[in-house]
Formats: C-alpha cells, structure tokens, sequence
C-alpha cells in the first residue's frame, strides 16, 4: 500500500494513476478557492461546506504524503513540503472555529490553495536548475534592463521635469514611468507630454520588446536543455533494463537513447491493435504485455521488446497487445528505427535473430 502511494503522490511520476491524482488535486483548489472567495463576500452555508471538504481533502493528503515519504523531516522542511502543509492547514483553523460563514478569514484560504496549484504541475523543480544554468545570461539581460531603466528615468526627468513636476521632478518619480514603458505595460496614469519625451516613450517601448524577447529566448532555451537532459538521464537508467542493448557501446547507445520516449500504461490498456499500421517499436522496462493473436496468448516480462515484426516484414499489425499488468515502455518511432536500423546494422541484426527465434518457439 506504501509503495503504491508513493508512486500514486510522486510530484514527478509520469504514470496514468499519478497524472489522475494530480489532476484531482487541481480540480479540488480550483473547487476550494471559488467556495473561499464566495464564502468570503457572504455567508453561504453550502459554500463553507465545500470549503471544509476540501481543507479536509488537503489535511489527508499532507498526512498520506508525509507517511510515504523516505526523509520526513527533510521533506516536511522543503519547500514542496511547506506548501502542502500551507493547504492542509485551513483544516485546523475550520477544526478550531476560527473562521466562520462570511469572514474575511475563509477567503484567506485562497492564498494555501494557490500555491498548492504551482506544486501540482511536475517539473517544477527544473525552475531553479534553468535559472541556475542560465544566470550568467540572466545577469546580463537584468543589467541591460536596469540599465534601460535608469537612462530612460534620467533622460525623462530632464526632458519632461519643468512640464510635469509630481509625475517627473526627480529621478524616482520618473522610475515608474520607466519601468511602466520598459514592460510595455502601459497604465496611461503617466504620459509624456513633450515631443521629445514621447519620441524618449517610443524607443523605450522597442527597447523593452527587445529586452524581453531576449529573457524570453534565454528562458525558454534553457527549459528546452534541461528537459532534454532530465529525459535523456532518465531514458538512460531504463534503456539498462533492456539486453539488447547491454553490449552496444556507450557512443551509438547515446544516439539511442536520445531517440526513445517513455510510455506508461494501465493495468488492462491496449498499447497495439491488430490491423493497425506499423508506427513504433516496444521494449519493456516495468510490468508485463499480453501479445493476443491467432495463436495462444504469450506473456512478454521486463527486458523483452515487440512490435519489431511489422515494422521489418512492413506490414499491419498481427496481434493485440494488452498490458496485464501496469508497464512502462520505451518507444522507438518508426522513423527512427528504420534511422537507427541502417546506422546500427549489428543492433538491426540482434532484433532480426530475437524476432525469428520467438516466431521459431511459437511455432
């Protein structure tokens, strides 16, 4: 029961049933912060009950959580561990009768379950690993920016200063100007009232559009680059899973290993359909598949691979494949396997004999 509901509350599983939890878990602060803000403008007995419900949901949850974990100490301190405990605790102050229908206090419970919706998403660890990899990028995008900043707060005061003495008189007045401009946000509230200021307001607009774009580039870069890496170490640690693939060396088994995705399945899905066209190749690294065709069913464990047949005889699938128990699969497009196939004949060579030999005990 532990080890399932690690693997059902893993922030970072990619599972069908960890997918569901999280999506639930959503669903539940999205449900409890419209309760606590209706709940919050009037009293509204049925609005506090979802609040309760959900504050209740949150406070079983922290406590499941904290149970399965490895470290309780250092996890109840991280800040993953913080944020849930935040959204576990309206429950004791519910508990406690220290908020009642239609205090401000209920709507505070907006806050928790807020921030319990960022630790839903998983990834979100790569946020400070991104920032770190990239802050000698970063650190020069903010000294452009404030930079930009200061030149345009400067040149505005001595432009616009005699004109507009509350809005631009000094140099921090004119900051908010600035940084409104630079943002390209635009309030309206401060406007520049000469010519030459609003040409000053025009080059700053293209300035921050630029600016912008660049920590937009840089950011979304190094999404891309860590999410490449975190895939590729985790693809890594399940490729040693498989045989085939035990004595390929390190260079061409890199190229592979780039090429695959992971997969999961539940319990009793379909991963292939006979009749189907050919469009990907399977190797098994968690649970255990079904291959269902003319003949007696037969059961494919760990380190096994299937639907190589009708990707090299190029001909529609033959067999339903069913999981019988919850696997996880490594997916070779079929692209790629015709790609790896010709740049890897000894590998194409090793899936050929495997292939005749389980078609030979078949038989």
């Amino acid at each position: 029961m532990r080890e399932s509901l690690t693997a059902l509350l893993d922030p970072e599983a990619t599972s069908r049933g960890a997918w569901h939890v999280r999506v639930a878990s959503g669903v539940a602060a999205l449900i409890g912060i419209a309760a606590a803000s209706a709940t919050g403008v009037a009293a509204d007995r049925t609005a506090l009950l979802v609040v309760v419900l959900v504050a209740l949901l949150f406070a079983v949850a922290y406590a499941a959580r904290v149970w399965v974990a490895g470290d309780r100490t250092a996890w109840a301190r991280s800040p993953r561990g913080l944020v849930h405990l935040a959204a576990a605790l309206p429950a004791l102050a519910l508990l406690a009768n220290l908020a009642r229908p239609g205090t401000a206090a209920v709507g505070f419970f907006v806050l928790p379950w807020a921030l319990e919706l960022t630790v839903l998403v998983p990834g979100l660890g790569l946020i400070p690993r991104v920032v770190r990899n990239e802050r000698s990028a970063l650190i020069t995008v903010g000294a452009l920016f404030a930079a930009l900043l200061f030149i345009a707060a400067t040149l505005a005061h001595l432009l616009e200063g005699a004109r507009q003495p509350a809005a631009f008189g000094t140099i921090p007045h004119a900051l908010w100007w600035a940084m409104v401009t630079l943002t390209t946000t635009g309030y309206g509230d401060v406007v520049p009232a000469t010519l030459p200021g609003r040409l000053l307001g025009g080059g700053l607009m293209l300035a921050g559009y630029a600016v912008l774009a660049l920590l937009a580039g840089i950011l979304a870069s190094g999404f891309s680059e860590e999410v490449r890496r975190t895939e590729f170490a985790r693809v890594w640690g399940l490729i040693t899973k498989v045989p085939l693939f035990v004595d390929v060396e390190a260079l061409a088994l890199c190229d592979i290993v780039s090429r695959l995705r992971v997969r999961t399945h539940p319990l009793g899905a379909v991963v292939l359909r006979r009749g189907t066209a050919p469009e990907a190749m399977y190797f098994v690294v968690a649970g255990e598949v079904e291959v269902r065709g003319s003949g007696a069913p037969v059961r494919l464990g760990e380190g096994t691979f299937f639907g190589e047949i009708a990707l090299l005889e190029r001909r529609p699938r033959s067999a339903d494949i069913v999981a019988v128990r919850p696997c996880t699969l490594l997916v070779l497009d079929a692209a790629e396997f015709y790609r790896i196939a010709q740049q890897h004949p000894r590998l194409l060579t090793a899936v050929e004999s495997e292939s005749r030999r389980r078609q030979d005990s078949r038989l």
